[in-house]
């Protein structure tokens, strides 16, 4: 059995096992969708992804373009964060924001008396309208995207992959729904499953395809 010690020989390996595994499935997925379904796969060995992602029309080239115009990402964890690649986001000049921790935010939550997560979604709109919103824990905070779109907000993408039990399921058929209406471009995870790795991986795929860094060695990798 051959051993696989570098990054980047360990990660190309990854997604041949992914493309043969989808094929012997016979799981079929559009080629613009495929570099987003199996980064999403490579992060969690679940195959399911490939079923349950759903994407709006063109969401992942206009995803792209807006990223390489340097639009940067607005997160509601800072494990989304810390999980995007700066590198790419730095190719085109963009940046991540993440304001849950910011105090400034509690203070808004407080006072309206809701959460964090819709503080921090409402304040981000004023301040980035047209970022890519990649939201992997709260649901609240896509049912507050999905109040700002149908009020008149056009982010560039909606990343809709919140995990967990309560509201996540109907969060994101509701987010969905808003995006179709409003011709706003959406990858969302429907069902349960979700999360803040989700969230990087998806942005990780785009940015990865936006800047021609798919093959590891294109970050910079050993392998």
């Amino acid at each position: 059995m051959r051993k696989h010690t570098l990054p980047a020989d360990i990660e190309r390996t990854s997604m041949r096992i992914i493309a043969q595994e989808m094929h012997d499935r016979g799981i079929a997925v559009p080629q613009e969708h495929q570099a987003v379904v199996r980064r999403v796969i490579h992060t969690t060995a679940d195959f399911e992804y490939a079923e349950t992602l759903r994407f709006t029309p063109n969401a992942v080239m206009r995803g792209m373009q807006a990223l390489r115009n340097g639009v940067g990402i607005v997160t509601d964890t800072n494990m989304t964060r810390a999980g995007v690649s700066k590198l790419a986001l730095q190719r085109f000049g963009g940046e991540v924001h993440c304001f849950m921790a910011e105090p400034a935010i509690a203070e808004l939550a407080k006072r309206e008396g809701t959460t964090r997560a819709v503080a921090s979604m409402t304040y981000a709109a004023q301040q980035y309208p047209d970022a890519v919103f990649a939201v992997g824990n709260a649901p609240t905070a896509l049912i507050r995207l999905s109040e700002l779109i149908r009020d008149g907000l056009r982010p560039s993408l909606v990343v809709a992959v919140p995990v967990g039990f309560v509201n996540v399921v109907e969060s994101k058929e509701e987010l969905f729904s808003a995006c179709e209406t409003y011709d706003v471009p959406a990858i969302a995870a429907m069902g349960r499953k979700g999360g803040s790795t989700i969230a990087a991986a998806v942005c990780n795929a785009l940015l990865y395809s936006a800047a021609d860094m798919l093959d590891p060695s294109a970050r910079g990798w050993q392998g």
